[in-house]
């Protein structure tokens, strides 16, 4: 389902910017990039990613046109149920097309994030607040990886080599401290205190602001024989960084650090797709099974902010609902 130019125009003479059928007369170079201000103030690369497409898919399809100042302008520039109805069709484009609830919702996000922004620097008189996302039910599979299979992917590396030891390391702590993949690629040597046992860590929406979590021994172990083999004294340096010939000593990122995972448990026989946040996944799972359910506890593990998330991971790990049904059938035998 696609729209034409002609009739994103249309619905711009509608608005207070196009007063004699015209598009708007300032030039584009006149013009706050309100996109790049609106990505900018994002703190996470993924989040800034992730709006940078879904904003560049909608003007795509309501105009055919990347979104250019001017023309961001205009949109913002529509009256109130212009650019509902505007927005509205894009969301029908869109589940027309098939795509997943989280998806669709996570566009429509983006567009009200450009809108809200605008609003409050005086760019833009309406809300899309009136526009329902799609519900979804997230966390569907939080099984992610058993410690038996784990266990598996740790002896696939080989620890006489740099990169085995480098690799093991960052496995034994996305596995033992729950960790997301971004919170591994920002950290730097000296945010790993070995003699207080401990890590700081840059969580997420926690802004630049550390946190400090606790290591097991053996990770500690495994950090420290990296890092012995590896022989940089630079505490500025990244804690985990790339080996290969053109990018040695650059930091890994959060991408690498997933086809290490996705590579290293391929070699391992692990046939399920795997990736840094299924082995978080699976971590989390597996400390629920060892406290007895522990929300709490847990909860300091993992870091989520909702305790809600984390009952989701307990209703999958538990599967209350099979042992209820399984009552239910007993009792008309």
């Amino acid at each position: 389902m696609a729209y034409r130019k002609s009739s994103f125009q249309t619905f711009v003479e509608a608005g207070s910017l196009a007063q004699s059928g015209q598009q708007t007369l300032l030039s584009q170079a006149a013009q706050r990039d309100l996109v790049a201000e609106l990505l900018a103030d994002k703190r996470s690369l993924n989040t800034r990613r992730a709006y940078e497409w879904d904003l560049k898919d909608f003007f795509s399809v309501v105009a055919l046109s990347s979104p250019t100042p001017a023309l961001v302008a205009e949109f913002l520039g529509l009256d109130r149920f212009a650019a509902i109805s505007l927005v509205l069709k894009y969301k029908a484009a869109l589940i027309e097309k098939g795509l997943k609830e989280a998806t669709v919702n996570r566009r429509l996000a983006a567009i009200r994030s450009l809108v809200d922004y605008a609003r409050k620097i005086g760019k833009c008189d309406y809300t899309l607040t009136d526009i329902q996302g799609e519900k979804s039910k997230s966390y569907r599979d939080t099984t992610g990886i058993s410690a038996i299979a784990f266990k598996k992917v740790l002896h696939t590396c080989d620890r006489t080599t740099l990169k085995g030891k480098r690799d093991y390391a960052i496995l034994h702590l996305l596995w033992s401290n729950a960790l997301r993949r971004n919170e591994v690629a920002s950290l730097d040597i000296k945010h790993f205190d070995p003699s207080a046992r401990t890590l700081a860590i840059l969580g997420k929406g926690r802004g630049t602001s550390r946190e400090t979590i606790t290591l097991s021994n053996a990770t500690i172990n495994a950090l420290l024989e990296w890092l012995n083999e590896r022989k940089c004294l630079n505490l500025n340096a990244p804690l985990f960084c790339s080996l290969s010939y053109n990018q040695s000593g650059h930091r890994l990122t959060g991408e690498a650090i997933r086809q290490i995972v996705e590579q290293t448990c391929l070699a391992a026989g692990i046939s399920k797709k795997m990736s840094p946040h299924r082995i978080r996944h699976g971590s989390i799972t597996h400390a629920l099974d060892k406290s007895g359910g522990n929300i709490r506890a847990v909860q300091r593990l993992s870091r989520h902010a909702k305790i809600e998330t984390l009952m989701i991971y307990d209703d999958n790990r538990s599967n209350l609902q099979s042992e209820l049904t399984e009552l239910l059938a007993d009792s008309i035998e």
